[in-house]
Parts: structure tokens; sequence; C-alpha cells
């Protein structure tokens, strides 16, 4: 039986942490399966995640020196959890921690592959986003290969990470994309009200559901530009800044709580319209840190009643990209297309990723 042992290392928009999932997969008879052993995230510092924070205003200079100590850091994260785990990968898919996005310009993803790939002696696939944003594509999302792939079984994989982000079959094609941002604006209001509190998000919505909707805030958002666009599009950390923060932050006389409620209402508008306008029932996967947000999936559930709303196990639920990214990392090194041009509207279907080799001796 075919089997690749693969190392994946996921950085997410929420700072919390970089999550490492060894993966094991299997290629049986044209069909793609696989297990999940160990995985496990590790916690940034505060001052990663104030350098995370802080880099894209910083020099070129401070950016180079953060992009190798981050690839440092990757490398001692992959060794320490080999050492706990005793997983031995073949091969090591690093997403890194986007910084810049703007295409069909840029995308810079922090984390540099040769120091990563020197640390560990691995084979490392790193840089994963640029060959497609550079063939006119969005370099996102890059997940969908690996729903199609290892998650067929479900009418759409909706994950709920910094962003929402849905991925689904339609004619014989894999659509995808970002619908709205979801953890990254909860956190932040979470922690403006709560500026004490040892946790950095709103544990199960319940804050939250203690706020009433501003239907005032609830008709701006939806309102916003983005969502009256069509498919390929993906959302970033600076539209987060540059759009959807300054509508919320003009209603001044709402309560953060109010303005909560009001987001998680708004967010589970514009995601229900997606399996809407799709058919009209079907299986949803849920994953990514909002599938714990039971509030949310509650207020979900309300808009959704002739869908089955699923929510694996946790480990599928924490790690599913970080396994997606191992199995994106896998089919570049077997020269096997991990970038659907569908998705992403690039010119054509790639192959991405950088390989770096750190085996010694070489070959």
């Amino acid at each position: 039986m075919p089997s690749y042992k693969t190392l994946g290392l996921m950085s997410g928009t929420s700072m919390d942490g970089i999550d490492v999932a060894y993966c094991i997969f299997y290629h049986i008879k044209g069909v793609w399966s696989f297990h999940l052993p160990h995985a496990q995230t590790y916690p940034y510092s505060k001052e990663w995640q104030q350098t995370l924070a802080s880099i894209q205003k910083q020099s070129a200079w401070s950016y180079v020196e953060a992009h190798r100590a981050y690839g440092k850091l990757l490398g001692d994260t992959v060794l320490d959890f080999c050492k706990a785990t005793t997983a031995s990968p073949m091969l090591i898919a690093s997403h890194g921690h986007t910084i810049f996005h703007r295409p069909p310009l840029l995308t810079s993803q922090l984390g540099c592959g040769a120091t990563l790939a020197a640390k560990t002696r691995r084979l490392v696939v790193s840089d994963i986003r640029s060959l497609d944003v550079a063939k006119g594509g969005q370099g996102a999302p890059l997940v969908p290969i690996g729903d199609q792939l290892l998650f067929s079984k479900y009418d759409f994989c909706l994950n709920l990470g910094g962003f929402a982000n849905v991925s689904y079959d339609c004619e014989g094609k894999r659509i995808a994309f970002d619908i709205c941002p979801f953890n990254t604006v909860i956190n932040d209001l979470y922690v403006k009200a709560h500026p004490a509190s040892m946790l950095s998000y709103d544990k199960g919505g319940a804050y939250t559901a203690t706020g009433h909707v501003n239907k005032e805030l609830l008709e701006a958002l939806n309102n916003i530009e983005f969502y009256k666009k069509k498919p390929p599009k993906s959302l970033a950390r600076e539209w987060k800044e540059a759009i959807f923060m300054p509508v919320v932050d003009q209603f001044t006389h709402v309560d953060i709580k109010d303005k909560l409620r009001t987001i998680v209402e708004h967010q589970a508008i514009q995601i229900s319209r997606v399996f809407k306008t799709v058919k009209n029932n079907g299986s949803i996967l849920i994953t990514g840190g909002g599938a714990y947000n039971t509030f949310f999936i509650e207020t979900l559930k309300a808009k959704c009643p002739n869908y089955e709303l699923i929510i694996p196990e946790s480990k599928i639920i924490d790690f599913k990209e970080a396994l997606i990214f191992a199995f994106i990392g896998l089919l570049r090194y077997l020269e096997q297309i991990n970038c659907l041009k569908d998705v992403t509207g690039a010119t054509s279907n790639s192959c991405c990723g950088a390989i770096y080799d750190g085996r010694e001796p070489f070959f």
C-alpha cells in the first residue's frame, strides 16, 4: 500500500500559534485517504505575536530578518514536535504566515523555506501561493484541492477561521472562495471589551449572545461591495482593516456586545446565502475555531433548517488546514496539480510551491 508521511505547518490570521499536523496519506486505486496520528498547536510568544502584527509596517530589512527568524522558529517547532511524537516525515509543507496578500500584485508569507530545510534536514515545500498569483490568480483559497480529494463525501466544506471560506463541487468544477471575515473580527472586539481577560476569544459565543442586533449596522455590513462580487474572490487582513472595520467603527453609539451580535447575524446571513444559491439541502462539514462557537452554530442552523451541519472530531476541526497543506506539499513533491484555476481565477492549474532539500548527505 503506497503511503507518504508528511508534516503540515499552518499559521492563520488569528495569530494564536503554529499548527503542526503529522499525516500519513494513502493512494489506493486512484483514491486518496489519510490518517492523522499526531497534531498540536504551538502558541506564539507575546514577542512573536507583536512581530506578526507589526512587521507589515516595518522596513524591508526588518522583514527579511523576520522571514529568516520565523523559518528558524518553524524549524525548532518541527524538531520539538518530532521529538515528542517520534514522527518521522519525509516531507515538510509550510504555509508560513501571510503578511502581504494583494493579488494580482503580490503575496508574501513569512517563513524562509531554506532556513526550515537546513534546520530540520528535510525536504521542504514552501511559498505555495506565489505561482498562482503570478498566473493572475488570487493565490487563495488553496484548501479546495484537499476538500475535493480527501473530503468529497460532504456537499460543502465550510471553514470558520480568521475568515469564513467555503468549497463545493458544481457542474464538475470545484468552487471555493472567502465569504466574510470571521474570528479575526470577533476576537478583536471581544478583547477590546475584555482587556483584562485571560481569553483572547469569546468562548462558545457566550458574550456575543448577550447582545442585540442593530438593524442599521446589519444593513451597512450586508451592503459592503465585496458581497456583490462573484467568485473567485479572497479576503485578507488589509481588507478587514480598510473596508470592514471602518463600517463597524462608525457606529460609535452601539455597544461592543451589540456590534458582536450584529456581526454574527451578518456572518450567518452571508454564509447561509451561499448554500441556498447552490442547492436547497445538503451536508456541511464545519471546521476551524468557529466550529466551537456554539452561539454562531445555532444562529447559522436557524437560517439553514434544510441542511445537515456536521461538526467532526476536534482533531479535524483544529487541524484540517494543516492536514491539507501537508497534502498540497505532497502533491507538489509528486509533481501533480495542487492549485485549481477554477477556484483562484488563474490562467491555468498549477503545481505550486518552492522545494528546498535540506537532507544530509545530499542524495
